[in-house]
């Protein structure tokens, strides 16, 4: 089933899911969502600079969670539990590498698009999860994964910078 605007707005869930509508992109929805991600990140940056630490990983366990379950609904009503244009593991996992990455708009660039490679590349752990765990917060899951190895990459190269 390809989702439609009609769905988008029929429940909170599927608003959520799809990525306040980056997931009814046609083409790419992971990488717009992506993209969408980092741009709301950026808005949060600027509406409260300095998060406090406790915060921050507030919202992120949140929109984990909350995200999770919104992911099981939307997945159900596709009927596909992992559908392309489910993007909100996208968001949360480039909200977490935007977050541990040194600030500045390179640094971001680098961290979406490096987290794009592992989502889409899926090496081992991650294409292996993204297999054996299913429904919301497997779906999250591999995309968590994802984020780490991207944080991992981006920590060696400012280690070496």
């Amino acid at each position: 089933m390809r989702p439609t605007f009609r769905l988008l707005v029929s429940h909170p869930a599927h608003f959520v899911s799809l990525g306040f509508g980056a997931g009814l992109a046609p083409r790419a929805p992971g990488t717009v969502g992506s993209f969408v991600a980092w741009a709301l990140f950026a808005a949060g940056e600027a509406c409260l600079p300095a998060w406090p630490v406790w915060l921050a990983a507030l919202a992120l366990t949140v929109a984990f969670v909350a995200g999770a379950a919104c992911i099981a609904r939307t997945g159900r009503a596709l009927g596909e539990v992992d559908h392309g244009a489910i993007v909100w593991d996208e968001f949360v996992a480039v909200w977490l590498v935007l977050w541990l990455i040194p600030s500045g708009w390179a640094w971001q660039l680098a961290g979406v698009l490096v987290f794009r490679f592992f989502d889409i590349l899926k090496p081992w752990p991650i294409r292996a999860a993204d297999r054996r765990f299913k429904h919301g917060p497997g779906v999250m899951f591999d995309d968590l994964l994802a984020a780490l190895f991207s944080l991992a990459c981006l920590f060696a190269v400012a280690a070496l910078i």
